[in-house]
């Protein structure tokens, strides 16, 4: 039998991925880091890196940068809620989940964007548990019917009570971390356990250009210490926040992503890292961000060859739109990122149901970008020898037969060489007028009703359940906020 061949995307040659990753590292040992986060700074002091306290600026030599390379993991293996289900990160493995962190959800009867309520993220998680091409949930939106303060916990706070899946998460607040890190250390059952077997990945967003807050710095800090991998998200916007060129973006992406990476290796030798970030081709004409510009998916596929080159798990924002509304732009930008993403091998692809540059949650575009997904982890499959020999044998019956249909080998082989999806149209005309002339998104909408009314919840023992209100009603309590909307897992 012939080997089956993954189709892959390169965008760069091995010399101009080493020249970029030499002009990062000349950035980091010339110009440095503005770093505001004091731990930060006294951790990277101790593990040798040239730092000005005052200025809060750090400058790392290459050595430093190579020897915390050397001792990051090139994988990470998350787990389930349960902690049986393991999913590896890294190498050319490809995982979608629904990006983080909208403040708008789109309604669909209205074709409006407006905020979104408890309700909705419940529908969220548990439309996410129910997808089986988006393999990680995410704390992808954030309630307004809670304040601020504790928005960050308040959504890991129902993402763990409403899937099951590893968790995509980050924090707003410094004190964030603490209750929900022992959110997950309550689903684990303790702090050893969540180690052995984690169950989120934490972002972290440094500034662009060149630069950790307090905030971001502290959140690789804590990570690393309790053993949660940290998501890096470099963000630079070509010509405003990076150079202009897509490869003047890389070079900063690259030396924003090693300076985190070292942040974590002098906090813990070993903390798990991954390479990412949600960098665009800026629009100077709208004044926006466009993450389904074709540059930008060019600066993500780019910056994960050389993630992987620097032998790290990759992740991108792909899969996503700016559209405003489920339409043919939406289709079509978000099914040429989540392609590319995984002809690209991206680790962790954050997307599926974004739209409006990053601020907008669909339940419905949820539903068709999992079939995006679907056609995409299809083609990365690649075209298999099933037989040998391939098919002469099979013409010996079809001169007496006149079609496949009947044949033993059609049976044998058509579901495992075809996709079934259920919304994607695939009927005549006459069929699809019949029932209705709906397009897509309407499809989908009949598809988020029925998968959230025949596919209830499953939350976690009652014990566990207990023990994560009574975490999330004293964080909330530390702030002076006495009661939280009535949620029922």
């Amino acid at each position: 039998m012939i080997k089956t061949l993954r189709p892959k995307l390169k965008l760069l040659s091995k010399e101009f991925i080493k020249k970029i990753i030499d002009e990062a590292l000349c950035i980091l040992e010339e110009h440095g880091v503005f770093i505001e986060n004091q731990e930060a700074l006294k951790l990277l002091k101790e593990a040798g890196a040239k730092v000005d306290v005052s200025a809060q600026r750090v400058k790392f030599a290459s050595r430093l940068v190579e020897d915390s390379l050397s001792s990051a993991p090139s994988t990470i293996k998350l787990y389930d809620r349960k902690g049986e289900k393991e999913y590896i990160v890294g190498e050319d493995h490809v995982h979608f989940d629904p990006g983080s962190a909208a403040i708008f959800i789109l309604d669909h009867k209205t074709s409006e964007q407006r905020k979104a309520a408890s309700e909705d993220l419940v529908k969220f998680c548990q439309l996410t548990e129910c997808l089986e091409n988006i393999h990680f949930q995410s704390t992808g939106i954030v309630s307004s019917d809670v304040p601020d303060l504790i928005a960050d916990s308040y959504r890991l706070f129902l993402g763990l009570q409403f899937s099951t899946k590893p968790v995509v998460t980050g924090t707003f607040r410094v004190q964030g971390f603490q209750p929900m890190h022992e959110m997950l250390v309550a689903i684990r059952g303790s702090e050893k356990n969540l180690v052995e077997k984690p169950l989120a990945i934490f972002d972290a967003c440094p500034s662009p250009p060149l630069k950790w807050s307090n905030l971001t710095a502290q959140s690789l800090i804590d990570c690393a210490m309790a053993g949660i991998p940290s998501e890096i998200i470099s963000m630079g916007l070509t010509g405003a926040t990076s150079p202009v060129t897509i490869a003047g973006t890389l070079v900063q992406h690259v030396a924003e992503n090693l300076s985190g990476l070292v942040i974590c290796q002098s906090a813990k030798k070993g903390a798990s890292v991954i390479f990412g970030g949600s960098p665009s081709s800026f629009d100077m004409r709208k004044g926006t961000t466009p993450m389904g510009a074709v540059e930008t998916m060019m600066i993500d596929s780019a910056y994960a060859q050389i993630g992987k080159h620097l032998n790290l798990p990759t992740h991108a924002y792909m899969g996503l739109s700016d559209s405003k509304i489920n339409d043919s732009q939406a289709g079509f930008e978000t099914g040429i990122g989540a392609v590319l993403a995984a002809l690209s091998g991206v680790n962790v692809v954050s997307g599926p149901g974004m739209m409006n540059f990053e601020s907008c949650q669909s339940l419905e575009k949820l539903v068709i970008d999992n079939e995006i997904c679907g056609m995409a982890y299809r083609l990365i499959e690649g075209i298999s020898q099933r037989d040998e020999p391939i098919a002469k044998n099979l013409f010996e019956a079809f001169a007496t037969a006149g079609q496949f249909l009947s044949l033993p080998h059609t049976r044998k082989w058509y579901r495992a060489e075809h996709t079934f999806p259920r919304i994607i149209d695939r009927d005549t005309y006459d069929a699809w007028a019949s029932l209705g002339k709906k397009s897509v998104a309407d499809r989908a909408a009949g598809e988020v009703e029925r998968i959230l009314k025949e596919k209830p919840p499953v939350p976690p023992d009652k014990g566990v359940l207990d023990e994560l209100r009574k975490i999330m009603l004293l964080d909330a309590k530390n702030y002076g906020i006495y009661s939280l909307p009535e949620i029922r897992a």
